[in-house]
């Protein structure tokens, strides 16, 4: 019987727990390492939504990528989300693994998939953040529109309700690509040093991306924000093969151990009003 322990012993090798970034919280977050492991969800976020599913479909173990407990809390009382959270983990008896920056940076991974997204089979790392790199650049094999590319990064993503956000002109052609999975607007310096086209990333903040609009005077990189739920959720299937496949290397019987990805879109939108599309104004 494959155990939590099995498990966590594939992840932290896959994605070595000291390659997260300082201040990250990864690993094993709640479960009794000796218990029996027949059914694994993978999500991008742990929600109640999420946790809840995971308990309806039996699964003995999630496997998400966002931390639970960022910060320190004082209670897991149910009168808080984290401490709903907490509890209801602990009492389905469904174990809890987060894999983070750390998974960001793996080879393949979170940027990696993104990377696939966007239409490059070549990259190197955007920046070096505590001796890691994060994100990757590459070039596309020919140049595109700034508009034909976000459309065929829309259809590499799933849906989402704030669909792609792009800032540059419609027309404009685009060839070299910067990308960061989730939040990325810490990295415009690194971005510019790369000679990139287009920066492809999410959360990007009002005055940042301005201020990047504002110091690229009109021209490269232009930026799009396709969400962050969407530009990390891309990794899910692949870890899950990649953690099926490092079990049975390791000589456990898997034929028995059913997987799969979450049904609930965390994406914390719903729905979108009076969205501007590409027009000549923005050509």
């Amino acid at each position: 019987m494959i155990t939590v322990r099995d498990v966590v012993a594939v992840l932290d090798e896959t994605y070595p727990p000291d390659t997260a970034q300082s201040w990250d919280q990864v690993g094993l977050v709640t479960g009794d390492l000796d218990q029996p492991v027949r059914r694994i969800l993978a999500a991008v976020d742990p929600t109640l939504a999420v946790i809840d599913e995971a308990r309806e479909l039996g699964a003995d173990l999630l496997f998400t990528h966002h931390p639970l407990l960022m910060r320190g809390i004082h209670s897991v009382a149910t009168t808080t989300a984290k401490g709903a959270s907490v509890t209801s983990l602990v009492v389905g008896d469904v174990a809890l693994y987060v894999a983070h920056t750390n998974a960001d940076i793996a080879e393949p991974g979170v940027n990696t998939a993104l990377a696939k997204a966007c239409g490059l089979t070549e990259t190197e790392p955007l920046a070096i953040e505590e001796g890691r790199g994060m994100g990757l650049v590459g070039d596309l094999g020919e140049p595109v529109s700034l508009a034909d590319f976000a459309e065929r990064l829309a259809g590499a993503l799933p849906s989402a309700p704030g669909g792609i956000r792009v800032s540059g002109p419609a027309g404009a052609m685009v060839r070299r690509v910067a990308l960061l999975g989730g939040a990325g607007d810490s990295l415009f310096d690194a971005v510019r040093a790369s000679g990139a086209d287009v920066y492809v990333t999410s959360d990007l903040r009002h005055h940042p991306a301005l201020e990047a609009r504002e110091e690229a005077r009109g021209g490269t990189p232009f930026l799009i924000d396709a969400g962050h739920w969407a530009t990390e959720s891309l990794w899910l299937d692949h870890a899950l093969e990649r953690l099926v496949a490092a079990l049975s290397a390791a000589g456990h019987e898997v034929d028995r151990l059913e997987t799969g990805v979450s049904t609930i879109r965390t994406d914390p939108w719903t729905f979108t009003v009076g969205a501007m599309t590409p027009s000549k104004e923005t050509s």
